[in-house]
């Protein structure tokens, strides 16, 4: 016969671990719509802090699933993540789906384990821009091209100019700065447990068996085996969803327009998923 403890939340009852779990899933891009919602700080921040508020959880299981894209997004959330850690006492298990490359491997670097499926995708530790050059176009078409600037350098890089040699060198100089901040986090994160690869810094990427033998990875597994465990077979992990507004609507999220702004966000949201499926595509997948 059911006892009265038995209709309790998970979260009540005493012989019941229930472990929060929050899914950062998609490319890592600024911004978004009603349309598209992308994944970054603003999107992210609100769940993590419900899954870190919850006093009782030993741990919070992060589950992160994206091929990259902004790296100051991507390090805002890494560095939210490691403060509510912190501040909260809590461990941080992050699982791997398909995909933590790039941008989504950075965000893996905030679990203080990372464990990953045999066949996922990790790694990629490295930084890439690309584009399109239209002067060939611009040419066949007949368009004049007229650009005017204060500043000498205010069109470097301008993709219906021909390729200027200094761009390019000013551009490499970046990135070869912004994959230092990477280079610098993933060893500060994995310390000793990555093995000496002269490959493992170079924008490769592996299987997640693979990653376990270069210390990318800790452990092979999936979420619920990994947590029964840990915390016993009465573990209950607790999705922790997007909150809805009154019209069901997720929140947060970026404020409607009507209209015409409407149509732009359409607009905006093809762009974006051109761009996405161009990041997924790399890997794959």
């Amino acid at each position: 016969m059911p006892t009265l403890k038995s209709f309790l939340p998970a979260r009540f009852r005493k012989d019941v671990t229930v472990i929060p779990v929050v899914r950062l899933n998609g490319a890592i891009m600024s911004g978004g719509n009603q349309f598209r919602q992308n994944l970054n700080l603003a999107n992210a921040a609100p769940l993590l802090a419900r899954a870190f508020s919850d006093k009782q959880a030993p741990a919070v299981a992060i589950m992160v699933n994206s091929p990259g894209g902004s790296p100051v997004q991507a390090r805002l959330i890494y560095r939210r993540i490691r403060d509510l850690a912190e501040e909260k006492n809590k461990k941080v298990l992050m699982f791997v789906e398909d995909v933590a490359a790039s941008g989504g491997y950075m965000i893996a670097c905030a679990g203080d384990e990372i464990i990953a499926d045999p066949s996922s995708v990790v790694g990629s530790i490295g930084v890439i821009s690309a584009g399109f050059g239209f002067t060939g176009l611009i040419d066949k078409i007949g368009v004049e091209r007229r650009v005017y600037t204060a500043g000498q350098n205010k069109s470097l890089l301008d993709p219906f100019k021909p390729e200027n040699p200094e761009d390019v060198a000013y551009l490499k100089e970046l990135q070869l700065e912004i994959h230092k901040v990477f280079i610098d986090l993933v060893k500060q994160s994995r310390g000793e447990r990555l093995k000496d690869d002269p490959d493992l810094f170079t924008g490769r990427f592996w299987t997640g068996q693979r990653g376990k033998e270069l210390g990318l990875v800790d452990d092979l597994g999936d979420l619920h085996a990994v947590l029964r465990a840990r915390f016993g077979d009465k573990v209950k992990p607790r999705l922790i969803a997007p909150q809805r507004g009154l019209f069901g609507r997720k929140v947060p999220g970026v404020a409607t327009g009507l209209a015409a702004g409407a149509l732009a966000g359409i607009g905006e949201a093809g762009l974006n998923a051109l761009e996405e499926r161009a990041l997924w595509a790399r890997y794959g997948l």
